[in-house]
């Protein structure tokens, strides 16, 4: 379609917003767009001057236009979105945030169960959220749990069947961890607040549900029940402590969301936080594709109204870097100069150019389909920065996971090339080591690697990363040397909060620079080894692979094992128990049989 051509159409065009298509002389689906002003954007195609030779291209191949008129911006966003997965056409970048998040879901039941889904069923339950993080909400259901007694197990708790005495009460209530409603030991009225308190933690108003609790000690105590009141008095503790942790911003702020967004090309980011109660609860950044001659502020238009229905903000209060046009009139909008308002802004605008960052690194050092000379720059730079005497082609990387003191596992990573060689990631269950000891693991898991290279007679590593300190660092060259390999390849340690790398015998590490390449590739892998060993660990605790130690004490069954577990969190911190504390717990004659075992002089670590 040529422009004479289009002008003969243009009057005819809609003002209102809605959605655009292109297709081509095969009435193929080229391009599908968005547009506040259907006309003003579509007439934008066929009267500038191109700066994008895909822009350019497209225009050469459009010969018919459709639209369709929706009621407002975002639902033009969402026609544009759902149009594009359906029919991928040619010309649009694909949109790339279609994860499905995950959720808070109070069931819809007597006695409601609480737990997380990424399934939003219309079924009459309550979803809260969505959260941008599973580790987030999994964190929040284990505090919610600390301080909320609310059931886990799944009994259809009828008022019928309680009545009739099917059910009896579990472990979790003999622990504190549930109230009893299975034999009528909690009301749902009670229960229901519960529920309500347990909203207040996720929308990060603490103030309510702390009051709650101080009420409740107040009535504990004057009933001289001081057991309780003490137990109250720590979640008390617990929740002030969480609060103190939160990102507070100012409690007097409110509610309100927060949004930056940064240009580059054909694609824009746009972080938003969301802040409830003066306390950011939510934080997400996500890229989002623009159109020819799109103002910066339409686009921002459209991102805020997509991330404030799909994370369900009602906050009343939105706070932008710039004046945009909003079409909810009683939402406020802020364009702060100074002040706290002015801070939350520069923070989202600081993450905004992080997340470009990441992502530009990100396709940098994704070195696959990248042609040879791009492979290796990154390599040689590594090579300069560690002074290695080859070129790393081959690097592993290895690091141990635990779980709470207990159940040691080993991980390692190999990459050729730059990047992932997937089919060389290996597992290590630990099988010479009793208890928790970092240093005797990570020497397994590398003796083990190495052997099985040395006897296949397979090619070593250049670069071998020890996730870990010196010790760490340490035991695995004590390993590597007892299987006589020593300068077969170069070892290094790499710390894990300071990013700092230590070569054998120096006392001063090797601080590479925070934004250099080498360091980038370097963190990748490390990130890589901690995912793949979490990902393995996480699987076998699932699968109960794993065996408490505590059970392998003659006269400590799963129960008591698991109950100490819950009380003290870990083995590690079960051994250094006193007798009076253990007894205290599991009366004297299981404590006496715990604390013997343990104080074995044969049960040193090795």
């Amino acid at each position: 379609m040529t422009a004479p051509e289009f002008q003969q159409i243009a009057p005819t065009l809609p003002v209102d917003p809605g959605i655009y298509k292109y297709y081509d002389s095969a009435d193929t689906l080229l391009y599908v767009g968005k547009a506040k002003n259907l006309r003003k954007r579509v007439s934008s195609y066929f009267t500038k001057t191109f700066t994008s030779y895909k822009t350019h291209e497209l225009v050469q191949r459009i010969r018919r236009i459709e639209f369709t008129i929706v009621p407002s911006e975002q639902d033009a966003f969402l026609l544009e979105n759902s149009l594009i997965k359906q029919f991928q056409p040619r010309f649009n970048i694909n949109l790339k945030d279609d994860k499905t998040y995950p959720y808070i879901v109070i069931k819809k039941e007597n006695f409601p169960r609480v737990f997380l889904t990424r399934r939003k069923i219309n079924d009459g339950s309550e979803y809260l959220g969505p959260f941008t993080s599973v580790a987030k909400v999994r964190e929040l259901l284990d505090f919610v749990k600390t301080n909320i007694q609310l059931r886990t197990c799944k009994l259809n708790l009828t008022p019928a069947n309680i009545k009739k005495g099917k059910f009896k009460v579990c472990l979790e209530y003999h622990l504190g961890n549930c109230k009893g409603p299975c034999e009528s030991l909690q009301t749902e009225e009670d229960y229901g607040e519960g529920l309500q308190q347990l909203r207040n933690i996720l929308k990060g108003n603490l103030g309510p549900v702390i009051n709650h609790f101080k009420k409740e000690m107040r009535e504990a105590a004057e009933n001289l029940a001081f057991e309780k009141a003490q137990v109250l008095h720590k979640k008390i503790e617990h929740l002030e402590e969480y609060d103190a942790r939160s990102v507070i911003v100012s409690r007097h702020l409110g509610n309100a969301d927060v949004f930056s967004i940064l240009r580059d090309g054909d694609i824009a980011y746009v972080t938003y936080l969301m802040m409830q109660n003066g306390t950011i609860v939510q934080t997400h950044t996500s890229q989002w594709e623009t159109h020819l001659d799109e103002p910066i502020e339409e686009i921002l238009s459209f991102a805020i109204a997509q991330l404030r229905s799909t994370f369900n903000s009602q906050s009343p209060e939105i706070i932008v870097p710039f004046e945009i046009e909003y079409d909810e009139p009683e939402i406020v909008l802020t364009v702060p100069k100074a002040g706290d308002k002015k801070k939350l802004l520069d923070m989202a605008a600081l993450n905004v150019n992080y997340f470009k960052e990441e992502i530009r690194q990100r396709k940098m050092l994704k070195l696959d389909g990248q042609d040879a000379s791009t492979k290796h720059r990154v390599l040689e730079q590594i090579q300069h920065d560690l002074q290695l005497p080859a070129i790393p082609l081959h690097i592993e990387c290895f690091d141990n996971s635990n779980f709470q003191g207990s159940y040691p596992v080993s991980a390692m990573v190999c990459f050729k090339d730059g990047v992932p060689s997937k089919s060389d990631y290996r597992h290590f269950n630990v099988k010479t080591v009793q208890g928790i000891n970092d240093f005797a693991t990570m020497k397994e898991a590398v003796t083990r690697r190495y052997k099985r290279l040395q006897l296949e007679e397979q090619p070593f590593p250049q670069l071998v990363i020890i996730d870990g300190g010196k010790g760490q660092l340490g035991a695995a060259l004590e390993g590597i040397n007892e299987l006589g390999l020593q300068g077969k390849m170069t070892v290094v340690g790499l710390a894990k909060n300071e990013e700092e790398i230590f070569f054998p015998g120096d006392k001063e590490s090797v601080k590479l620079p925070y934004n250099s390449d080498s360091l980038k590739l370097i963190r990748s892998i490390r990130d890589e080894v901690h995912r793949f060993g979490i990902t393995f660990h996480r699987k076998k605790r699932s699968q109960g692979t794993f065996k408490n130690e505590l059970e392998q004490i003659k006269g400590i069954g799963k129960n008591t094992a698991e109950q100490l577990l819950k009380e003290f969190k870990s083995v590690k911190r079960v051994k250094e128990l006193s007798l009076e504390e253990l007894s205290g717990a599991v009366g004297t004659a299981k404590a006496t049989l715990i604390k013997n075992y343990f104080d074995k002089p044969q049960r040193d670590e090795v």
